[in-house]
């Protein structure tokens, strides 16, 4: 059976509501943009901590640029926010260490199994678990990840790794499909509204490599 993801984080959300309850949230976020209408959404509901942890991004100056764009964008979303007076919870930010040489790792064998395939659903859970055992040492209530914004993610597979991951470590898994209710259309608007950088490929070489091969020629 199909499950409504968005369904359950709305029916999740709305029995904290009656709770009185403001859960903290580890947020694995992949990208600035992808993150922009997940913070705008869920900062509502949950008391957020940002988790930048991506091995996979190639290459390096491709790296501290995205999560230089990361550390912008919580800022002056924050500002913004609280300049509105809307009612938004604070979001705290943890950057994950760049750990190059354990997506190599996970990839090898792997490395011309089109975008989207089983290297990508490793690249998933290798980034989720580094998320879910943070959460469990910062003792957290739930974890999740931005990842599902983006059409071409699988967010049925995000959130069977997330939910097996949560069995592991202890912590609940927060399921989502944050691309449902025009997600990913208001993150292109947010995108332009803060001006931010967007990248056109995923983050990994092969992505890179995969994006330039269906660029046209100059």
């Amino acid at each position: 059976m199909n499950r409504n993801y968005q369904k359950e984080l709305e029916q999740n959300i709305r029995k904290q509501e009656k709770q009185g309850w403001v859960p903290k949230l580890f947020l694995h976020s992949c990208c600035a943009p992808c993150s922009s209408y997940v913070l705008e959404y869920l900062s509502q509901y949950y008391e957020i901590t940002v988790f930048y942890y991506n091995p996979n991004i190639y290459p390096d100056e491709e790296y501290y640029k995205r999560v230089g764009e990361q550390k912008a964008f919580i800022q002056r979303f924050s500002k913004k926010q609280g300049q509105m007076g809307r009612g938004f919870h604070p979001i705290g930010f943890v950057e994950g260490k760049y750990e190059k040489e354990r997506f190599y790792q996970m990839a090898e064998g792997l490395e011309s199994v089109p975008e989207g395939g089983e290297r990508c659903f490793r690249c998933y859970a290798l980034r989720l678990r580094e998320a879910a055992q943070q959460a469990r040492e910062r003792q957290m209530d739930y974890f999740t990840t931005t990842l599902s914004i983006s059409p071409l993610k699988n967010a049925r597979k995000l959130n069977e790794i997330g939910e097996q991951l949560a069995e592991e470590y202890g912590v609940r898994y927060l399921a989502s499909d944050f691309k449902k209710k025009d997600g990913y259309k208001r993150s292109v608007e947010l995108s332009g509204e803060y001006g931010m950088y967007r990248q056109d490929y995923c983050g990994c070489v092969y992505s890179m490599q995969e994006r330039q091969k269906g660029k046209p020629a100059d």
